[in-house]
């Protein structure tokens, strides 16, 4: 008996100390699982930034170039400076067509382009060239015909002035006529049979009709 007394003293010392060992393990444990959590919940991603709109006013959009005025839609006529011949201009959509007259045997029809800004160089056949520009209700310019240049001022027509001009065929002869009429209801005007010239008949400017050998035709208002 005296014997089994500090067995029991050691036996029950040992088992004191698995019991103490066994709680700090289990609370070395959960401190360290605490702590894992508690640090989780700290550490957090940090947001993506986000790109901030410019500051200040918008920059301005180009302000768009002014457009140019077209050349209005118009006829003209008037004379040389020497008063020797007789010119019309028909204005239609930036194109022009002209027609140079001296009423007996010299003529010449001639196109082109007119600018915005109202000039213009017409060109005809044998080289002629016509330059002229448009300012305000009027057309001032030159017509040179090869030997000769002439000067010309054409002011704004009214119907029935103006530019006409038939083509036929009369007693088997091609017939081609051409006609300024003036506002001073002036008529001037060359009619070429087979390519020759000769002074043209008289035009009814409102309907447009003339008789050429006999036979009726009608001349109608040129554009380009």
């Amino acid at each position: 008996m005296k014997r089994s007394g500090p067995l029991f003293t050691l036996l029950a010392g040992l088992l004191l100390a698995l019991f103490m060992l066994s709680l700090n393990v289990t609370s070395g444990t959960r401190s360290t699982s605490t702590g894992s959590e508690s640090s989780g919940d700290v550490v957090q991603a940090s947001p993506t930034p986000t790109a901030s709109p410019p500051s200040g006013k918008p920059s301005p959009s180009p302000s768009p170039s002014p457009s140019k005025t077209a050349v209005p839609n118009a006829d003209y006529a008037g004379r040389t400076d020497d008063d020797s011949s007789a010119i019309a201009v028909t204005l239609r959509d930036g194109k022009a067509v002209a027609y140079f007259c001296d009423g007996k045997d010299q003529e010449s029809w001639l196109k082109g382009d007119v600018k915005a800004d109202g000039s213009m160089r017409l060109t005809g056949q044998n080289g002629n060239v016509l330059t002229g520009e448009l300012k305000g209700k009027r057309i001032r310019g030159t017509v040179d015909m090869g030997q000769r240049e002439y000067g010309f001022t054409a002011d704004k027509a009214v119907k029935p002035s103006g530019l006409y001009r038939a083509t036929a065929t009369v007693r088997g002869a091609e017939v081609d006529g051409g006609w300024i009429v003036l506002p001073s209801g002036q008529q001037v005007g060359i009619l070429n049979r087979a390519g020759k010239p000769s002074p043209a008949p008289r035009i009814d400017p409102e309907t447009g009709a003339v008789t050429v050998d006999g036979q009726k035709l009608t001349a109608k208002p040129v554009t380009p």
